[in-house]
């Protein structure tokens, strides 16, 4: 996997909001890919080469499944309650 760029701080804030909540996301990846899952809680772990990387975690199909957070590109809630709307996430520069 390519070189891990962290997300700007503020952006986090979005995404501890749909853990805390388990908001049911629309999750775009920059691949192109889009899916729906529940959020469930974000990692700090530390990649072979010694590199922090983040990751959420999601539940999706009663499987649980990760992505860094550099290969996300927007997350948008699907909960009518929800706290906020569709966010694009840019890595920090």
């Amino acid at each position: 996997m390519s070189h891990y760029r962290p997300l700007h701080c503020d952006l986090h804030d979005y995404l501890e909001i749909a853990c805390l909540y388990r908001y049911w996301l629309r999750i775009e990846l920059r691949e192109g890919l889009a899916f729906d899952a529940q959020a469930f809680t974000t990692q700090t772990r530390r990649s072979a080469g010694g590199v922090l990387e983040e990751f959420l975690e999601v539940q999706v199909d009663d499987a649980s499944r990760e992505f860094r957070l550099d290969r996300l590109h927007a997350i948008t809630p699907l909960s009518a309650q929800a706290l906020f709307g569709r966010v694009e996430l840019n890595a920090a520069r």
